[in-house]
């Protein structure tokens, strides 16, 4: 039997993605982030094109992005891609030439307080957070394999931890659709998708893996009302926003994505999950868990599972 060992770095829960690029030249690299525009993907971009990479900026509003394309100029491109509707996805994935080195699905959306469907009827937390990304990543993944080393990563969350995903129903049709619910099962299913690109690419030269960025106060919260945010702690009863000691910067938020997507730490690791910096230990999960990653999220059999329910959505067989 062989042993696993968890891997740890040098850096904590307070470097940024711009330590953790210190001496790394990625020159020649051509990377993409979806969600770059705002919030960690920002920092995540600005990590990146400042150690050489090529990053595209794939995001909803290009516009949004001109300030990055502005400040590494030749570069940071833009370019639009909503994930919640397939044909700016097939768009998006008809406008890319030759090899990728790295794709970061950083783009999300967090709690949509009522049920509501894209144009192919799927539960938007779900379309978005997950199968979105599953067709991006699924189209790219010749680009990926031209690049001879190629990574993923997913942007999770700790939400993870006390959802399993749920195979009878993923798309609320027949349970009462719950805002959490929703979210964790979304982010349950990136975790699983790691999972699924190790099995399947690894003798592609391609590596996923998944993480937490932690608590970054940034555009994801938008659709929180005062009153969750104050069960959250980040909000005081006159209103006022509030970031707990805990709370990191979007620089800091950041450094799990940059490291996995770049630093020559994690080279050839696959398939794992990693949290301010570190990979996690395997838990059980459920509602008490605070940390790590849930044995349900990482399962090889709940993975095949997951990429055979995904292609068969995007064949539209539901």
């Amino acid at each position: 039997m062989t042993e696993t060992f968890r891997l740890s770095t040098p850096f904590t829960a307070r470097t940024t993605a711009a330590e953790i690029l210190d001496g790394v030249d990625l020159t020649g690299r051509r990377m993409i982030v979806t969600g770059g525009a705002s919030g960690i993907g920002t920092e995540t971009v600005r990590a990146l094109a400042g150690a050489g990479a090529e990053v595209t900026v794939a995001t909803r509003a290009p516009a949004r992005a001109e300030p990055l394309v502005a400040e590494f100029a030749g570069r940071v491109h833009a370019a639009a891609l909503d994930l919640a509707d397939l044909t700016s996805v097939d768009a998006f994935l008809a406008g890319w030439d030759g090899p990728l080195h790295a794709l970061v699905a950083n783009a999300g959306v967090m709690a949509i307080p009522a049920r509501q469907l894209t144009a192919e009827g799927w539960e938007l937390q779900l379309a978005t957070n997950y199968l979105g990304h599953f067709a991006l990543v699924r189209g790219l993944h010749p680009h990926l394999r031209a690049a001879g080393s190629a990574r993923v990563v997913l942007v999770s969350s700790g939400a993870h931890l006390r959802e399993a995903f749920d195979f009878d129903d993923p798309q609320f049709e027949r349970q009462p659709y719950d805002t959490w619910a929703a979210y964790g099962r979304s982010k349950t299913a990136e975790v699983l998708l790691a999972v699924g690109i190790a099995r399947r690419w690894g003798g592609d030269g391609i590596t996923a893996n998944a993480l937490n960025p932690g608590f970054i106060t940034t555009n994801l919260q938008r659709h929180m009302d005062d009153e969750t945010l104050r069960a959250f702690g980040a909000m005081d009863e006159a209103g006022n926003r509030i970031e707990q000691p805990y709370y990191k910067t979007a620089a800091q938020g950041a450094a799990t994505s940059v490291l996995l997507a770049a630093s020559p730490l994690v080279e050839g690791v696959t398939g794992r999950y990693f949290d301010d910096n570190q990979e996690a230990d395997v838990v059980a999960g459920g509602p008490e868990a605070t940390g790590g990653v849930a044995a349900h999220a990482v399962d090889p059999a709940a993975a095949d599972r997951l990429w055979e329910y995904a292609e068969a959505v995007l064949a539209g067989r539901r």
